[in-house]
């Protein structure tokens, strides 16, 4: 229980980065048990087709979610260790450019383009017509193309290191990637490589807007993030300490009461300050305007 306790506040006070990191292992832990009891217990285990996204249009009619279930989904150990690295090392490039949150609805954004791209490639191109009823589209690289690709296009002549070959610029890297994938549609996996072409092209779509135009295609889900978010602190701005009936705070539920305080505290002023860039003080409610000064006179 302890370890378990110490996973959900790491999950809850760490990054958006490690939380995408986090839900990934958990799916692919809840998955691997799950099918290993049904396999056991010699239940059909044909419903975990409906959480990965067909190439089948007829299909995806009738599992619409599977554009968003596919993407947290992994074959194997090996499948889901590449994409785990490969979000944390090109996660860590794009926070450097970019929000918490871009970073979360581009991984979503990146792997809703990788999908589409791999379903219209196995309806367009006559050679994979005779698959298109049996094929599945599963795993994160879709997402992480889409968030390499994103800092490619804005800082392309940034440099990296790389073991054994050293400093390559990111633009070198990102076209090394697009030669592979487009080498790979004739190869063993052309799905999977159309899907991470589908990522990148999201991830150059948002750089170039964003960084031509001032459009950020991140915003509906940002939004709907920040929603989110409300949620699930509403009720946790005003934490409540509990003290033995009869007795005195000990010291140690005075810091328990007041670190929670200090979170709900900091958790509530990245929100109004998250409005504040996208609307201005102005867009503020009275409330929120109060919140803002009794916070920060704390």
């Amino acid at each position: 229980m302890a370890i378990w306790g110490e996973l959900k506040e790491s999950f809850k006070d760490g990054s958006y980065l490690t939380r995408l990191l986090y839900i990934n292992v958990a799916v692919f832990l809840v998955m691997s048990v799950t099918i290993l009891v049904c396999t056991l217990s010699a239940v059909p285990t044909s419903w975990v087709q409906t959480l990965m996204m067909p190439a089948s249009g007829w299909k995806f009619i009738h599992q619409p979610w599977s554009i968003i279930t596919y993407m947290f989904l992994h074959t194997g150990f090996i499948h889901l260790i590449f994409n785990v690295l490969a979000l944390y090392w090109f996660g860590k490039f794009f926070l450097s450019y970019y929000s918490q949150k871009q970073l979360t609805s581009l991984y979503i954004i990146g792997g809703i383009f990788g999908a589409l791209v791999y379903m219209l490639g196995y309806n367009v191109f006559a050679y994979f017509s005779p698959a298109v009823n049996f094929s599945y589209l599963l795993g994160a690289s879709a997402s992480v193309m889409a968030i390499l690709f994103a800092p490619v296009v804005t800082d392309p002549n940034r440099e990296i290191h790389l073991a054994f070959i050293g400093n390559i610029k990111l633009k070198y890297l990102g076209l090394a990637f697009l030669l592979i994938d487009l080498l790979g549609i004739g190869a063993t996996n052309p799905g999977g490589s159309m899907a991470h072409i589908g990522g990148a092209i999201a991830g150059c779509i948002f750089a170039l807007l964003i960084n031509k135009k001032g459009i950020d295609i991140c915003a509906p889900i940002n939004a709907i993030i920040g929603w989110l978010s409300n949620i699930s602190f509403r009720g946790a701005h005003k934490p409540k300490m509990t003290v033995r009936p009869g007795g005195k705070a000990t010291d140690a539920e005075w810091n328990q009461y007041n670190n929670e305080t200090r979170k709900s505290n900091n958790a509530r002023i990245d929100e109004i300050l998250e409005k504040i860039k996208k609307s201005g003080y102005a867009a503020l409610t009275a409330e929120e305007k109060k919140e803002l000064f009794d916070i920060s006179h704390k």
